[in-house]
């Protein structure tokens, strides 16, 4: 029967079929379903959507939505947070193959150099970008770390983005939700109008650009004084993907971020509770949500306060019980009965 349903039924819980739908939704509303009526939809129970009644085993009751909404955000978290790894380590290999490179010199037969290119220096990798801007014909897609953009930044940029857009090429850009508080970045996207749309996250990758899904241009060195120029279609098309993933999970820069639905967190302390969980120090998670150590600081203390804990091994602990250790959006309601701090306005 598991077999027979997974190849009628090839889909997952975020993606029900039509038959599926409208049994799971008739058991959500009626609190139960026949054991019958479920019988031409077996994704229901392969997917735990549906569980035998321990009362009458001729009928069905359903998974709450809401544990429903939990398992597929800590599943998209733990994809997402893969990628992000799988990521800083090719980063790291293409670090240590550019210094072999600069160490031996290549055959002249060897073919790669098309391939993969190390520009070194800020003079080359202008060039570069100048260069696959102007062959560039359709998408740019950019990640965007370190939180509030500076003036610089981005008027560094701004010629090649005011010429993508007189040709009509279509941009799509990711920033940390700090971004969001920068005047620079709104005003840059209201300069360029429909021809960029951006979305934000708690964190991203390390900066990223694509053209046409043909090159793309990622850091070499932690000074960004060095960048890989990569156009081996597999590497390429490995980063669309982890783009897509993350632009799938981020939130447009003109949607309200999610409310925490705990009293006095806001959705950035969710995010730095989650890495405390995790067990970061405060100057790694100042630099993942592209924020300054004294304003991560400043957070913990305010965590610490509406949580009622005295020091940080308590604080780890209440952080716990509030269900504030796995991902945004992915905790119930906390079971811990927080202290009385007062209202205060989520920040």
């Amino acid at each position: 029967m598991a077999g027979h349903g997974a190849e009628e039924h090839p889909h997952g819980a975020d993606r029900l079929c039509e038959a599926g739908d409208r049994v799971y939704s008739r058991a959500v509303r009626r609190g139960r379903v026949a054991r019958r009526d479920a019988d031409p939809v077996p994704c229901l129970l392969e997917l735990a959507l549906l569980h035998p009644d321990p009362d009458d085993m001729d009928w069905l009751v359903p998974t709450a939505p809401q544990e429903v909404m939990t398992r597929l955000l800590r599943g998209m978290y733990d994809e997402v947070r893969a990628s992000q790894r799988r990521v800083g380590s090719a980063v790291a290999a293409f670090e240590w193959y550019a210094g072999l490179g600069r160490q031996v010199q290549p055959a002249p037969s060897a073919g790669e150099g098309s391939a993969i290119r190390v520009l070194d220096g800020l003079a080359r990798i202008q060039a570069a970008m100048d260069e696959a801007t102007q062959g560039c014909t359709t998408e740019v897609l950019t990640v965007q770390p370190g939180g509030i953009r500076r003036e610089a930044e981005l008027s560094e940029g701004l010629h090649r983005a005011l010429a993508l857009r007189g040709r009509g090429v279509r941009m799509r850009d990711l920033y940390t939700h700090v971004a969001r508080h920068g005047q620079g970045l709104l005003n840059y996207l209201e300069l360029m109008g429909d021809a960029v749309e951006a979305r934000t996250l708690d964190e991203v990758i390390d900066r990223l650009i694509l053209f046409d899904r043909t090159v793309a241009f990622i850091p070499a060195n932690t000074d960004r004084t060095m960048a890989l120029e990569l156009r081996h279609p597999a590497i390429v098309e490995y980063l669309v993907t982890v783009f897509e993933r993350l632009w799938r999970l981020a939130i447009p820069l003109t949607a309200p971020l999610p409310d925490t639905g705990i009293e006095g967190i806001s959705h950035r302390e969710r995010s730095i509770a989650a890495l405390l969980a995790e067990g970061h120090q405060d100057a790694v998670i100042a630099e993942r949500l592209g924020i300054s150590v004294r304003t991560c600081r400043a957070h913990i203390a305010r965590l610490s306060e509406t949580l009622g804990a005295a020091s940080r091994t308590q604080l780890g602990v209440r952080i716990a019980q509030a269900g504030l250790d796995g991902p945004p959006g992915a905790a119930s309601s906390p079971s811990l009965g927080l202290p009385d701090q007062g209202s205060r306005t989520a920040r």
